[in-house]
């Protein structure tokens, strides 16, 4: 009698667990599966990408201004770097303005990434410039300034209105559960710098916009995990180099908690980067720096992406062709007027035209790449990651 009611304890406890699974999705990965996954990946390495002919994610994704031709041209550029991945951003206004035209234009775009060899991080929001998108037709470009008109994703009045970022459950689970077994989608990037400030536009921000976009993050990580989908979530930490945990923001504390990979930003010199990815190792985690290179800061080519490609960290420069968004001019140039061009580019790799701003630059990330595709990620040995927990940011 005794093993009758065990095996139906049993037996209760795992339609239980089934119908959590069902209910919530999947859990986050453990380090393990994290780990073998990245081990499975070629090194990710690549460029953030949006056309030159798109000065921000409505006009890349929006039926009128879609341009595929541009977008397959300039794929092919990335594919003769040896790059094996790059970092697409979304917006949410996109998809509610033609939910099927959207996701048939992320799949054509998966299409033309595929033929050259390159997979895909999709970025889900972004928090990041003028916080009041418009659907239709784009503002032309403020000359001579960075990102004169990339729009965050949602804008303000969503992220203010609870009900309304509850609304966003459907165009997460639409994009996320259409491609949540693709294994030309690599990685699914949550939510860009959530808690950014934008100095730019603080006049017109939200006053309580960190508080706001966290309760925003901690739901979509909820909505993308109820789809079951089998490439890793993560959102990246931008600011800072996290050696200190108890000084760790709460929104930072969501990024690294819930992430599947840890992923971060660092526009620094190469011994910032260091003490970034030392500090990160603690988590035992796959690390992929999803953003970085900014020439006057310091972050260049040479040596930062040779030190990640040797530290087994995925790498993701900003900016790929000078076009709309004009980054290839600094962020003080909302403050500074310049020229026709900097005196040396900010950002991006290629002129629109396809010449490269800097040949010796475009060699150094070829012969980093050579092996990109071939070669899997072995990550440093455990006892390396462990050092890093009695590592000390100076």
């Amino acid at each position: 009698m005794r093993l009758v009611q065990l095996l139906a304890l049993a037996f209760l406890l795992g339609c239980s667990t089934t119908s959590q699974q069902a209910t919530h999705g999947r859990a986050q990965w453990s380090e393990a599966k994290a780990n073998s996954w990245y081990a499975k990946q070629p090194w990710l390495v690549g460029a953030n990408f949006a056309p030159s002919t798109a000065i921000n994610q409505l006009e890349m994704w929006q039926a009128e201004t879609w341009d595929p031709k541009t977008i397959d041209r300039e794929l092919g550029w990335a594919q003769s770097l040896g790059f094996t991945s790059v970092r697409v951003f979304l917006h949410d206004l996109a998809w509610k303005q033609d939910p099927k035209g959207f996701i048939n234009r992320m799949d054509e775009f998966l299409g033309m990434a595929d033929r050259h060899h390159i997979g895909v991080m999709y970025v889900i929001f972004d928090s990041v410039w003028d916080p009041f998108p418009q659907a239709g037709k784009q503002r032309e470009p403020k000359p001579h300034t960075h990102n004169s008109g990339w729009v965050q994703s949602p804008g303000a009045k969503i992220l203010a209105d609870e009900k309304l970022q509850d609304e966003l459950k459907a165009y997460v689970q639409d994009v996320v559960g259409h491609f949540r077994h693709d294994k030309r989608v690599q990685v699914w990037d949550i939510f860009n710098e959530p808690d950014n400030p934008v100095p730019q536009y603080r006049a017109v921000e939200l006053p309580n916009k960190k508080e706001a976009a966290l309760s925003l993050l901690k739901k979509t990580f909820v909505w993308a995990r109820e789809m079951n989908p089998s490439q890793p979530l993560t959102s990246g930490v931008w600011i800072g180099n996290w050696g200190d945990l108890s000084k760790l923001t709460p929104t930072e504390r969501v990024q690294l908690e819930e992430s599947d990979i840890i992923t971060f930003h660092n526009y620094g010199k190469l011994d910032q980067l260091k003490k970034c990815i030392d500090n990160l190792r603690r988590y035992d985690r796959p690390i992929v720096c999803s953003e970085y290179m900014a020439r006057p800061m310091g972050s260049t080519f040479n040596p930062v992406l040779g030190y990640m490609k040797e530290q087994h960290v995925g790498a993701y420069n900003w900016g790929f062709v000078s076009g709309k968004t004009q980054t290839i001019f600094p962020w003080d140039s909302w403050e500074k007027q310049y020229g026709d061009e900097p005196p040396t580019w900010f950002h991006d790799i290629f002129r629109a035209d396809g010449t490269p701003y800097n040949q010796e630059e475009v060699r150094y990330i070829r012969e980093l790449t050579r092996d990109a595709r071939h070669t899997s990620v072995v990550q440093p040995e455990r006892g390396q990651r462990a050092a890093a927990l009695a590592f000390t940011a100076q």
